[in-house]
């Protein structure tokens, strides 16, 4: 916020707050404007001041996991309004994961990948979020473990291939959506995206 003041003399007050509004920066200035260069003053200190806010560090809301698997196929997300309250994952039996489906609020998703094997749903609570996502990986997606902020996990698929384990880093966050490449029979990538409510 910032405030210009005319008296006999002029002041400059600039006050700089964080996102939740709390003030971080003030600085009370007196300067003096003569005549014709007054505009010309009033536009440096405003640049100046402008220069200042654009150098601000802006919090980090959003973080993204960088994707697992071989990679190839077709790009999809999951993203979409509201709070997630189900998945679904297909497993070709014994075998790698085939498709994927998310529940914001009340609507499911599109599945992406194939439902070609046995599908597994996981309901979530009121207020239950998830806070990590773990598995296996190759050229495909082998196994997913979905971990919620009530102690309670989501496993489907088989422990074979490399491990990986997303989470956020910052406090409060949960899962937004995921995203990947299928080739239209099963998973071959997947990243996880978070972020703060």
């Amino acid at each position: 916020m910032f405030k210009l003041t005319n008296q006999k003399q002029n002041a400059l007050i600039v006050e700089l707050m964080d996102w939740d509004g709390k003030l971080f920066f003030s600085q009370y200035d007196k300067f003096y404007l003569f005549g014709v260069n007054r505009m010309l003053s009033l536009c440096l200190i405003l640049s100046a001041v402008c220069a200042i806010g654009t150098t601000l560090p802006v919090p980090d809301v959003y973080q993204y996991s960088l994707s697992v698997g071989g990679g190839s196929g077709s790009e999809f997300s999951t993203a979409s309004e509201g709070r997630i309250t189900a998945i679904r994952v297909w497993e070709y039996s014994g075998s790698y994961i085939t498709g994927i489906q998310l529940r914001y609020e009340r609507n499911w998703t599109e599945v992406f990948g194939s439902e070609n094997g046995n599908p597994q749903e996981m309901q979530l609570y009121d207020k239950e979020i998830i806070i990590q996502v773990s598995g296996k990986h190759s050229d495909y997606i082998y196994e997913l473990v979905f971990v919620t902020n009530l102690g309670r996990s989501f496993k489907v698929g088989v422990s074979t291939g490399s491990s990986f384990n997303f989470f956020p880093t910052m406090k409060g966050s949960q899962l937004r959506f995921l995203s990947g490449r299928h080739n239209g029979w099963a998973m071959t990538s997947i990243g996880a995206h978070w972020a703060v409510k």
